[in-house]
């Protein structure tokens, strides 16, 4: 882990002394994560209601520059120089690189259908069957710990050779008992979980971004 990454933990417990409890689990959700993207793998990202914003946001700052601008690597800009001469510059210098992630929810017309022709509960497990692989990893977003449309998509995940991680509040539900690593949240006050939340995933995200790309 490089140094700016372990500092950016540091930074989060000293504004965040609840979380101090939940530091070893953050610590195994970036190491998996960083596992995952470093072997080319994706993250899988759901949640339902404000936990669906979530895994939107999450999605949102992995796949651009978060705190750093993520310039692509040179070969990429020549490639697209010398497929598109006028416009291949001004293309690759908007270009940011990205740690692929997908938001799940997001999948609006999977997810309806799916809802309405076979089971809402089992529609984000459908979308995990169908994108995942080996080696790519699922991040399960359930406040209680018990939303059944997360816990069976973690289920599907794991059983599929997916990295599990699941952000629950403190009781970790029956999705912190099926997840390779859950992150409880010392709250099971619904807003003051979901507040926790945006500062675990803000940390996560920064640290994966400065892991990968702060050479750039």
């Amino acid at each position: 882990m490089k140094r700016e990454t372990r500092r950016i933990i540091d930074d989060l417990l000293a504004a965040t002394p609840a979380l101090a409890e939940c530091e070893p689990d953050i610590r195994s959700a970036y190491e998996l994560l960083r596992g995952c993207f470093t072997d080319a793998g994706k993250l899988l990202i759901c949640g339902n209601g404000g936990s669906a914003c979530d895994s939107s946001h999450i999605a949102g700052e992995l796949m651009k520059g978060f705190q750093l601008r993520r310039q692509i690597p040179a070969d990429h800009t020549a490639m697209l120089k010398s497929a598109f001469p006028g416009r291949g510059k001004a293309i690759a210098d908007s270009l940011q690189r990205a740690l692929p992630a997908l938001s799940l929810p997001d999948q609006t017309s999977v997810m309806t259908a799916f809802s309405n022709d076979v089971a809402a509960d089992m529609a984000f497990a459908q979308m995990v069957y169908g994108l995942g692989r080996p080696g790519d990893a699922f991040l399960g977003i359930s406040t209680s710990g018990s939303a059944r449309s997360v816990v069976h998509a973690a289920m599907t995940a794991r059983a599929m050779g997916l990295y599990t991680i699941g952000l629950t509040g403190h009781d970790g539900g029956e999705l912190g008992g099926v997840c390779d690593v859950a992150i409880r949240v010392p709250s099971r006050e619904t807003y003051r979980v979901q507040e926790y939340h945006v500062c675990v995933y803000h940390a996560l995200c920064a640290m994966l971004e400065y892991e990968f790309f702060a050479e750039a």
